[in-house]
């Protein structure tokens, strides 16, 4: 990592609106200074503790009772999404792309499609903006509401994703203009546990655009706060959360 990246990481940790601190930060999470301690330069990886046989058994059995349960559930939301995507856009009804899933290994997630066929990036480095012109107008209704992201439930359903983890990136992902890795060194820690169809970050409110340096780096170190104390009970805590933010609260229609 060069001196100038080195010297704006470090200024971005210090002064970072998006960053809040509290007891809880303080009490039970690695802070900062620990967290550069035990980034390696060598491997490009940071020493999490991974969690024990037992808890990863009881969060995958939780994700496969919680993904059968909802597409049950929402079967017929899926059947109206899908007719109603075939009748406003020509395309496939789903979308699919590669993303980094649990150590780094890449997998396709499932979206319902929510751009214009022509107008889609398949590699996802252009990331979304308001009142991006490759949005549907019905796409814009399913990103407003997170509903585009139901079909995710059955990459949780095969093992590819949990309920509750850091949201899946496309390889190659930009946060401030450069490469993600580039920007924060331990960016790959994110990836000692499966991806979610929701996390920590997302229910602090860092979502969409990763454009802001300042955001990028409080995303990353909230998924990383939620590897090293996650707990069942903190994923029902964050699932709730989630449900009320995006089904009685207005989203970010990114």
């Amino acid at each position: 990592m060069s001196l100038g990246i080195s010297t704006t990481f470090d200024r971005l940790h210090r002064h970072n609106p998006y960053r809040r601190e509290n007891r809880s930060d303080r009490a039970t999470h690695r802070p900062y200074e620990r967290r550069k301690r035990v980034y390696s330069r060598r491997s490009g990886r940071m020493a999490l503790q991974e969690p024990t046989l037992p808890l990863l058994a009881s969060k995958r059995a939780l994700d496969i009772f919680g993904a059968a349960a909802g597409l049950l559930l929402f079967a017929p939301l899926f059947v109206a999404i899908a007719a109603a995507i075939k009748l406003t856009s020509p395309g496939p009804i789903f979308f699919r792309q590669k993303r980094y899933g649990y150590h780094s290994r890449r997998f396709w997630i499932y979206k319902f499609r929510t751009m214009y066929v022509d107008r889609g990036d398949e590699r996802g480095v252009e990331q979304t903006k308001a009142d991006d012109s490759r949005v549907t107008p019905l796409g814009r209704i399913l990103r407003k509401t997170s509903l585009d992201e139901l079909p995710q439930l059955i990459n949780v359903l095969k093992g590819d994703m949990s309920l509750v983890g850091p949201r899946p990136h496309v390889p190659g992902m930009l946060a401030n203009g450069m490469l993600y890795e580039a920007l924060i060194p331990y960016y790959f820690a994110r990836h000692n546990m499966r991806p979610g169809l929701t996390g920590l970050a997302q229910v602090r409110g860092l979502r969409g655009s990763t454009a802001d340096p300042g955001a990028a780096l409080a995303r990353l170190d909230y998924d990383l706060e939620y590897i090293e104390s996650w707990s069942l009970r903190r994923d029902f805590s964050i699932i709730v959360q989630t449900a009320v933010k995006e089904f009685f609260l207005s989203g970010s229609g990114i």
